[in-house]
């Protein structure tokens, strides 16, 4: 019985690990969007047996970032105007109810959170300059939108908007492709933060909403109602 459970815990690690490289692949763009997945190929590209890749690949179906194909096994999921609006209005629904319920409850270690992310932002991207699409810049600002709902008391909503933010992040890539100042960016993050630990909640869920849309709009023009 032993056996079983160990062989039971080091496939889970396994498909664990493979889950985390295949996403990493697939948001940062090194597996693009259409590519498709042949498991025996990925197996050995990062390490592990077929199995624990194809329950990767199930999960990450589940997460919509792979599509399962029929009989014809995986393919990366397309990006499209109709996924990075699902995505946004998923993300605006989330995340202001989080936001909300962060902001009547947040105390002074939330706040203290909010504040030294911005500031991880504001060391990282300086001023006056084109902002560019790196690692780091991903990591701080995801840390930021997550600072935001931190306090909101539900690990499912937190652990829903990393995931969504994940899915966005392909779209962030083609956004930040363009010429954006660091000014710009700098200001728009500084100016939510004020806004939230202002306590407003209409005007921080409004300042938040418009920021999870620019994506969308940078990209493709006006939301669809």
């Amino acid at each position: 019985m032993g056996n079983l459970e160990n062989e039971i815990g080091e496939d889970a690690t396994l498909t664990e690990r493979a889950e985390v490289s295949l996403e990493d692949a697939i948001v940062k763009g090194r597996l693009p969007p259409g590519t498709k997945l042949r498991i025996a190929e990925l197996a050995a590209e990062f390490g592990v047996s077929q199995t624990p890749m194809r329950e990767a690949l199930s999960r990450l179906v589940s997460r919509g970032l792979v599509n399962a194909v029929g009989q014809r096994g995986f393919r990366v999921a397309p990006t499209s105007a109709q996924d990075l609006a699902d995505i946004t209005l998923t993300r605006v629904t989330l995340e202001t109810a989080a936001l909300r319920r962060s902001m009547r409850t947040g105390d002074g270690r939330w706040e203290g959170e909010i504040v030294s992310s911005l500031h991880q932002i504001k060391l990282l991207v300086g001023r006056g300059r084109i902002l560019k699409d790196t690692p780091e810049l991903n990591r701080v600002h995801k840390n930021f939108h997550a600072s935001l709902i931190a306090a909101c008391g539900s690990p499912r909503m937190i652990d829903l908007a990393s995931r969504l933010y994940d899915q966005a992040f392909r779209y962030r890539r083609i956004m930040l492709s363009t010429a954006i100042v660091a000014d710009d960016f700098v200001t728009e993050h500084e100016t939510l933060a004020q806004a939230v630990l202002s306590r407003s909640a209409s005007t921080a869920v409004a300042k938040l909403s418009a920021h999870l849309e620019r994506t969308y709009s940078e990209i493709y023009g006006a939301m669809p109602e």
